[in-house]
């Protein structure tokens, strides 16, 4: 039975008149779906038993679910998500003194093969919909006002999966969250995260939606960015540049970096010294991000040194930079860590 959430609002003024019923009632319903988020069409009581039963008979709506909750003792809370077909995703919580930010998954699993991340090592089994990734925000707005008592503030694209390989319904997932008649919730508090597709960043730059870019970079020399990133050999860095360049054109948006100094591997003076040329080329910031284990032994996170000495050297080149402390850890939330361990 299809989902009534897949239809546009076009597409549901069409149904209420293919069904002899007022064109106006296609509204009511889109306020029910995507305002007031509401998963069953009982419960739509400005419509007749009849139309709802009507509804019912042809449509169902296909919530998430939480399979299970985890709380860190930082108050980061890991939500495993059931989907309606049985997979499961992970969404995060993340809290701080002056705000809260949702972490979300785009995919079951990860297009991509970045070796330090936990999720790159799952199959990807298919993109979410627009109306699950929906229902992550829905579901963590309701989270942070029950248990810290404020509305979510922010929402980052870092989850599960490649945003930019769902590319159709991350955009269309942004309008709804964004849109006066969905969420309601500001452009400007969303960010994108890719780990660098060219041809998607310039789609999404002229898409005038008003959300913020950042791109994991990790290496500005090619041959170890491939080497970290092995998919990436496919997307050169000279490209990557060229649509970061478009990005800032169309938006006026900067871009962040985010970046995290491994332990012989990307730590050396030759690595601080591209990322500051590969810097300089385009309007930027850097959030150097601890990194969190995935239990291989292969990456470790830089010594304190190693970590100063990269802050002193973009902040001496004009270069803004900011630590990026892990939150969740405990119950591998953090970033790269999310790989659906309460499913094995």
């Amino acid at each position: 039975m299809k989902d009534l959430r897949t239809l546009s609002l076009s597409e549901l003024q069409e149904l209420f008149i293919s069904l002899g019923e007022k064109p106006f009632r296609a509204k009511q319903v889109y306020d029910w779906l995507w305002s007031k988020n509401l998963h069953s069409i009982e419960e739509m009581t400005n419509l007749s038993k009849n139309l709802r039963d009507k509804l019912a008979k042809d449509f169902q709506i296909k919530p998430i679910s939480v399979d299970q909750l985890q709380k860190s003792s930082d108050g980061t809370i890991k939500n495993g998500v059931k989907l309606h077909d049985g997979l499961l995703v992970e969404s995060v919580l993340i809290p701080t003194e002056t705000r809260t930010t949702a972490c979300v998954s785009s995919q079951v699993g990860c297009s991509l093969n970045c070796e330090f991340c936990a999720t790159a090592r799952l199959k990807r089994m298919r993109n979410l919909e627009v109306a699950e990734i929906v229902d992550q925000v829905a579901l963590i707005d309701q989270q942070s006002r029950m248990y810290f008592d404020r509305p979510l503030t922010n929402i980052v694209f870092m989850g599960m999966g490649e945003p930019m390989m769902n590319y159709k319904n991350v955009v269309e997932a942004i309008r709804k969250i964004t849109e006066p008649e969905g969420l309601g919730m500001s452009p400007r508090r969303i960010t994108v995260s890719t780990s660098g597709i060219p041809k998607m960043i310039k789609m999404l730059a002229d898409e005038n939606i008003k959300v913020k870019l950042a791109l994991s970079l990790h290496s500005a020399i090619e041959e170890k960015r491939n080497e970290i990133m092995p998919f990436s050999d496919k997307f050169p860095l000279t490209d990557i540049l060229e649509a970061l360049k478009y990005w800032y054109e169309k938006t006026g948006n900067i871009v962040t970096f985010e970046y995290c100094v491994w332990k012989n591997i990307n730590d050396g003076e030759e690595d601080i010294k591209a990322l500051i040329k590969f810097c300089k080329q385009i309007p930027s910031k850097v959030n150097l991000i601890q990194y969190n284990p995935i239990g291989d032994g292969k990456y470790d996170q830089c010594n304190k040194a190693a970590e100063e000495n990269y802050v002193r050297q973009l902040e001496n080149n004009g270069i803004k930079v900011m630590i990026r402390r892990s939150r969740g850890g405990d119950i591998d939330a953090a970033c790269g860590q999310l790989a659906n361990k309460a499913a094995e």
